[in-house]
């Protein structure tokens, strides 16, 4: 038998374990009740989503994103990217007393984060980024001391940073980017001296860097950068030795460089862009010898690059556009052979180009416009095959374009305007295989057009202001993707070719300043797309064509300081887009368009002609037949007029009553056949809708009067209609064909009831359709803030759409498509998705619209003998095939997305990359691509770059790719967005 202490050592534990057992279910009950009572907050799709949270499993094994110790403690919750959506404040942090992660990211959260926090003593992460919480950060989250990674990003925390957050002496990774966090950095920040990765980021800090930064010397990223930071960079941040990258970009610091940075020997990456820097680079720069990328464009830098950055042989980007810079660019500053992408465009350099660019083979991106920089063009550049773009505009360049121009297997964009070059266009420039905008305007170039320019698929050709004489080559018309064509003030002469109305997608056209001859061809009136059109100051005689009033987007006109005679076509009328006119110096007679740029054109565009009259105060009144009669040019006698004009009212009576009866007999059969509520008389309108009637709207507009105007696409024109019940809609007037006819009146009729159907919430919505013999329409929900285009072309609309509400157009959009492409059936295409067709509300909540040229993907078909798509958004094998599917949308909403995150049409970015079927080459790496790429109007969202706006701009070059098939889907595009953003 055992002796008493050997007895009671064996028990102690059995007794000991006796009061802990309890203690251990108790703990795991309250963990258990903690979870289950939070889930029940959250709303149906969350708890749905949580279903595997039962009081029945076992919570450490069964339940989704809990990890457990292997006491049965709850140590890890992870359900970042989950799409749960309320709040915290029923979460019992103190119930987790061992709770170590706690990643909540990407999800719907809302409210504040609860002072409770601070009970998790033990945490070591901690991330609530992309959630909608509000409310400052709690001054508890202080005293988290084991903590070693926060992120508490894209989350709007008005308020500051509470100074407690500086005890937490021992966090190497802190993460407060894109938040409303404002107020100063706090001095105490230089206390927190394990930090290696510190992003302040798009916030609204104000007041200087504080001194104190300095003692971070274990920080390697330190990204300050979309703040409102003032004062200079302190030259404490010289201490900082372990740094690689420094990120102070977009805030307004002041004063110079300080000579300390060239302490930071390990510093890759320099943002110093946008503030208002000043002085010239230190010669210390020379030092930091792992610069890979430099951003110093838009400050007030002055003086020369020092000599010493030929010592930065890894040196891959260099941007400094619109500073003060002078003198000569270091001639060996790409002595390392790395350099990609250089922009120093909009300074004061001068000098010869570096030598070391002659064998610089590894450019992508040379922008130098706009300096006074020197030297023959063929003899200082080499050849470079992986570049891309080159503007070399503004300069002081001479000497003629013999380059081996089959070597540039990659060039895109080649803008050379505003030099000395002379000679001639050598044919040989059409070997350059992806040649696509070409501008070699006020130059000296002689000669005539190569014709061998057509074996190009050039986008943009500028050639204007040079000597180049002869005349246009027919060769032209197979230019079938050219937007611009300029070749103004030049010594072409001859006629116009005809061939030119082949080039369907051309939006601005101008041959003025030359010495053209004959009539204007009438194909010009095929180029339904063109925006401006300038023949001014030739010598052009004829007509005006009656084929112009078919160009229904036109903005400008020009057609002065010809010989044109004759009247301004009645067709003029449709023109409801023109807003510029000028037919001045002409031998034009009779009565001006009724339509406003005549009526209110000035004296200077009307003056010099033949005898022009009209509603206009600088024009005399057009004279009445009967009120001319004896007068020098009067209409004939009233014996001729009478006859003549009952004549053509029985005529017209006849004719009208014609259609009238074919029309009765249409509408009756629409009726019969489709069931639907009709109007009496000559209509048929298809709606339940009381409000909308024939009568309404014309009344409304007054007969679609032009002051109700508020767009004009492809099938028609768009009013603004105020019912007669207060209620706006917005009506689209199909165009009508020769015969008065609706354009496409079959395919409208039969898709009618299906669109109508339709009801998504980023859709517009579809009230109803009118089939009159005068008028035939479409009635939508009217959208407030108008088209995407419009809004991104307004500076002050166009800073009001943040980051977030883009991210979240674009989500809208997708959304839309994915619905259109998978929930329709049959699935639906909706074939010119633009930034003009999509509308925002007063959310700024995107809507697709135009379903007037939608059209329904049947199952056996997938080709349509037209397209009516918009130039610059349409997929590219629509140049060579008219099957149109759901992949061509893909490509579109692919450029409407990096027209959103760029604020501009990406063309020339869009041209800068390599699509091929498989892969994306991109010239740069991401925080460059970002440089690039974002709307340099808002703040940048971070060098690092916001996971949401990179994931959203590969997205968007996925469905760039040239292959079709290898784009994804827009339920996948849709689906990634909701994952990531």
């Amino acid at each position: 038998m055992a002796s008493s202490p050997d007895f009671f050592l064996l028990i102690l534990p059995i007794f000991l374990l006796s009061f802990h057992v309890p203690s251990v279910f108790s703990a795991i009950e309250s963990e258990t009740n903690a979870l289950l009572t939070w889930k029940a907050t959250l709303d149906n799709q969350s708890q749905s989503f949580l279903s595997s949270w039962t009081a029945k499993s076992n919570y450490c094994s069964s339940w989704f994103g809990i990890h457990c110790d292997e006491a049965g403690s709850v140590t890890n919750i992870s359900l970042r990217d989950t799409g749960l959506k309320g709040t915290l404040q029923s979460l019992s942090f103190s119930s987790f007393p061992n709770l170590l992660h706690l990643n909540v990211s990407n999800n719907s959260f809302h409210g504040n984060v609860p002072s409770q926090i601070g009970n998790l003593s033990r945490l070591n992460i901690l991330d609530f980024s992309l959630n909608q919480i509000s409310g400052s950060i709690p001054k508890e989250i202080g005293m988290l001391g084991s903590l070693t990674y926060i992120d508490l990003s894209n989350k709007p925390f008005p308020g500051t940073i509470p100074t407690s957050i500086t005890n937490l002496t021992n966090l190497p990774i802190l993460y407060i980017h894109e938040t409303l966090v404002s107020g100063s950095i706090p001095q105490e920040i230089g206390l927190m001296k394990s930090l290696t990765q510190l992003d302040l980021s798009v916030n609204s800090f104000t007041r200087k860097i504080p001194t104190s930064i300095g003692n971070l010397t274990k920080l390697s990223e330190l990204y300050f950068n979309g703040n409102q930071l003032s004062g200079s960079i302190p030259q404490e941040i010289g201490m900082m030795n372990s740094l690689t990258v420094l990120a102070l970009s977009n805030n307004t610091l002041s004063g110079s460089i300080p000579t300390s940075i060239g302490n930071l020997t390990n510093l890759v990456s320099l943002y110093l862009s946008d503030n208002r820097l000043s002085g010239s680079i230190p010669r210390e720069i020379g030092k930091l010898t792992q610069l890979s990328l430099i951003f110093l464009e838009n400050n007030q830098f002055s003086g020369d690059l020092p000599v010493e950055m030929s010592n930065l042989t890894y040196l891959e980007v260099f941007i400094a556009y619109n500073n003060n810079f002078s003198g000569h660019l270091p001639q060996d500053i790409c002595s390392g052979g790395l350099i990609k992408a250089f922009a120093i465009s909009e300074n004061n350099f001068n000098g010869p180009i570096p030598r070391s660019f002659r064998n610089c083979t590894s450019l992508i991106r040379l922008r130098i416009e706009r300096n006074q920089i020197t030297g023959n063009f063929s003899e200082v550049f080499g050849v470079y095959q992986n570049l891309k773009y080159m503007d070399l505009s503004d300069n002081k360049f001479f000497g003629e374009l013999w380059w081996k121009w089959e070597d540039f297997s990659s060039l895109s964009m080649l803008k050379m305007s505003k030099n000395n070059l002379s000679g001639s266009i050598p044919p040989e420039i059409g070997n350059a295989p992806m040649l696509l905008s070409l501008d070699l305007s006020a130059n000296h170039l002689v000669g005539t057009i190569p014709k061998e320019l057509s074996k190009l698929k050039l986008l943009e050709l500028s050639l204007d202001d040079n000597n180049i004489s002869g005349e246009i080559p027919k060769e032209i018309g197979t230019l079938s993707d050219l937007g611009t064509l300029s070749l103004a003030a030049n010594n072409l002469s001859g006629a116009i070719p005809k061939q030119l109305g082949d080039c369907s997608k051309l939006l601005f056209l101008n041959l003025s300043k030359n010495s053209f001859t004959k009539s204007i061809p009438l194909e010009i009136g095929k180029l339904h797309s063109l925006e401006s059109l300038d023949l001014s100051q030739n010598l052009l005689i004829g007509e005006i064509p009656q084929q112009f009033g078919a160009l229904e987007r036109l903005e400008t006109l020009n057609l002065s300081r010809n010989m044109l005679s004759g009247s301004i076509p009645s067709s003029f009328v449709g023109l409801l887009g023109l807003t510029i006119v000028d037919i001045s110096y002409n031998e034009l007679e009779g009565p001006i368009p009724h339509i406003k740029p005549f009526q209110e054109a000035p004296f200077d565009a009307l003056r010099d002609n033949r005898d022009l009259c009209g509603n206009n105060t600088r024009l005399e009144a057009c004279p009445s037949p009967t009120s001319a009669n004896g007068k020098k040019g009067s209409k004939p006698s009233n014996l001729i007029i009478v006859p003549l004009v009952c004549s053509i009212v029985l005529i017209i009576l006849f004719v009208g009553g014609f259609f009238i009866l074919r029309q009765k007999i249409r509408s009756r059969k629409i009726d019969l056949e489709k069931n639907v509520p009709s109007c009496e008389g000559t209509c048929a309108v298809w709606s339940n809708d009381k409000d909308i009637q024939y009568e309404n709207v014309v009344n409304a507009t007054k007969m679609f009067d032009s002051e109700y105007c508020i767009g004009i696409g492809g099938y028609g024109v768009v009013y603004k209609v105020v019912l007669p019940t207060d209620r706006v809609v917005a009506v689209k007037k199909l165009h009508q064909s020769q015969d008065g006819e609706m354009t496409d009146f079959k395919s409208f009729t039969s898709e009618i009831t299906v669109l109508m159907n339709i009801r998504h919430r980023n859709i517009v919505k579809l009230y109803g359709f009118c089939s009159h013999t005068k008028h035939s329409f479409l009635v939508y929900e009217f959208i407030e803030r108008g088209s995407l285009r419009s809004i991104l072309n307004n500076e002050e609309q166009a800073t009001e759409l943040d980051w977030f509400r883009r991210i979240n157009v674009i989500k809208g959009i997708a959304n839309a498509l994915a619905y259109m492409h998978h929930d329709c059936s049959p699935p639906i295409i909706h074939r010119d998705i633009s930034s003009n067709n999509v509308l925002l509300d007063s959310d700024f909540e995107a809507h697709i619209s135009d379903f007037g040229t939608a059209r329904l993907l049947m199952p056996d078909s997938s080709n349509w003998t037209s397209f009516a798509g918009t130039y610059g958004y349409t997929a590219p094998e629509l140049a060579y095939t008219m099957a149109v599917n759901e992949k061509c949308d893909v490509y579109s909403f692919g450029v409407v997305t990096l027209e959103i995150i760029m604020g501009r049409h990406p063309g020339d970015f869009i041209s800068s990359l390599s699509l091929s079927s498989s892969s994306l080459s991109l010239p740069i790496d991401q925080d460059t691509l970002l440089e690039y790429v974002i709307d340099k109007r808002l703040p940048i969202p971070g060098n690092k770059a916001p996971d949401a706006l990179i994931h959203t701009v590969k997205l968007a070059l996925a469905c760039l790719i040239v292959n079709p098939q290898s784009r994804p889907t827009m339920r996948q595009v849709s689906s990634q967005l909701a994952a990531r953003s």
